[in-house]
């Protein structure tokens, strides 16, 4: 089978990952266990689960002007990334999120940095390779706006367009509209409110170990998870949206989709850090068959 062109508009991170027995209270200061520095933003992180499982695979996205910038860039290379549509903002930092790891809970501060200048004109500037596309993935750590705007040129094209709408935001109507496929977590899906039941057909809700729900004829369809054992979830929904992407750009049903969706964050959550723990087509498809 061809493998699935891809592309990514969205965050690109620097993530600072600070490991603890437990996250300190208001006021408290506690010693941590272990830190480290891992590449990562949704965007990139979906990027790279896509790529790693399979698709050819495009980013677009900014970086700053800080050390943060080269590393961030040559990491998605590595990964086989193509990263001509990243491009380099002057005088801001590239973004970064503190992450604080404790037991099996995370909790993220994203400060979004040049995230925040992916505009409406680099989306024109890569517009040829956008429109080349078999699937296009966004999420909303990168303006509103521009996930409208590029949304509205994908719709105009017939390019499908997966949407996270992470983190959590009430989408305004032509957004909802101009989607194919919109994978909110529970929390996310909540945030979103009462929708159509045309919207209610888009939406593919990520229910962490208990798997992820679809509607079909107005039902709710269940597509169970997988009990393995956790050492790290940050990424693990950036993974599946990522293996989701790759499922459906290849034709696959939304239910088979979401199986090997799945199969991928589970196995993503087995390892430490968002990016490291993703794994290849190959360890999904093995996983499944076991």
């Amino acid at each position: 089978m061809t493998k699935p062109v891809i592309t990514v508009i969205g965050s690109i991170n620097m993530d600072m990952v600070t490991e603890a027995e437990r996250a300190p209270d208001q006021g408290e200061t506690l010693m941590g266990t272990a830190f480290q520095m891992i590449p990562g933003g949704k965007g990139a992180n979906q990027a790279v689960a896509a790529a790693r499982l399979g698709a050819r695979v495009s980013m677009i996205g900014a970086v700053g002007d800080d050390p943060f910038a080269d590393v961030l860039t040559e990491n998605l290379k590595r990964e086989g990334v193509a990263t001509a549509g990243v491009k380099r903002v002057s005088g801001v930092s590239s973004g970064v999120a503190s992450i604080v790891l404790s037991e099996q809970d995370n909790r993220i501060l994203v400060v979004p940095g040049a995230n925040g200048r992916v505009d409406r004109a680099l989306v024109d500037e890569e517009a040829e390779r956008i429109l080349a596309s078999d699937l296009v993935i966004m999420q909303l750590e990168i303006p509103l706006d521009t996930v409208i705007y590029a949304a509205k040129l994908c719709k105009d094209n017939n390019i499908p367009v997966l949407l996270n709408p992470a983190p959590a935001h009430v989408l305004p109507d032509e957004l909802l509209e101009t989607c194919t496929w919109l994978t909110p977590n529970e929390m996310e899906r909540k945030a979103m409110g009462d929708l159509p039941q045309a919207v209610l057909q888009k939406l593919i809700v990520t229910e962490g170990k208990a798997g992820a729900c679809f509607f079909r004829n107005g039902m709710e369809k269940k597509v169970a998870g997988h009990t393995v054992d956790v050492v790290d979830t940050t990424g693990a929904g950036d993974t599946f949206n990522g293996a989701l992407a790759v499922e459906l750009a290849k034709g696959r049903t939304a239910e088979e989709a979401i199986r090997f969706a799945n199969a991928a964050a589970a196995l993503s959550v087995t390892k430490l850090g968002a990016q490291t723990g993703m794994p290849t087509e190959a360890q999904v498809t093995r996983f499944l068959s076991t």
